[in-house]
């Protein structure tokens, strides 16, 4: 069987194309932080029930919190590929926006390790979204999650990225 060469674009590849976990030890550790965001699209009678606090399962935005919180923290265990990392901060917020009408959720994850926590945000905004959809089914049942993306990440040897906001 002939060999092929690993490529700087797909390090999860081993010399043979079979994935691996990407060796970061020789990485220098420094503090690194990621932000993602999304959004859940639903009418505007479910949006205000969730605001009266009048949803039939009870708290919606503060389960849907936990559930990204903790999403953030199980990556590992849901992304083949993730490193398990010593996370220091999860932020989630969740903003309700009537002209989507819908919320908004932002997370923001940050450590001091040696890779990124960008599949952390993402896996934190993914899990939010599915919660408040999963508390307020019952409201309605064709919500939609979309626009789910990597805003900015920080530190380590790749450098800053922010995304260009379209329409702003």
């Amino acid at each position: 069987m002939q060999e092929k060469k690993q490529t700087d674009s797909l390090s999860h590849l081993n010399v043979r194309g079979e994935a691996q976990m990407v060796d970061v030890s020789a990485k220098k550790t420094t503090r690194r932080q990621a932000v993602a965001v999304g959004k859940i699209r639903m009418s505007t009678t479910a949006l205000k029930t969730i605001e009266t606090g009048n949803a039939p399962k009870g708290d919606v935005l503060g389960t849907a919190k936990i559930a990204g919180i903790m999403a953030a923290k199980q990556t590992a265990n849901l992304i083949p590929l993730c490193h398990p990392l010593p996370i220091h901060k999860i932020e989630i917020e969740i903003t309700p926006d009537y002209d989507l009408p819908g919320y908004e959720i932002r997370a923001t994850v940050a450590i001091k390790a040696e890779t990124g926590v960008e599949m952390e945000a993402l896996t934190a905004v993914s899990v939010t979204a599915l919660t408040l959809y999963d508390m307020a089914k019952a409201l309605e049942k064709s919500m939609q999650i979309e626009g789910i993306r990597l805003l900015s990440k920080t530190g380590g040897k790749s450098g800053d990225y922010y995304a260009v906001e379209k329409g702003r």
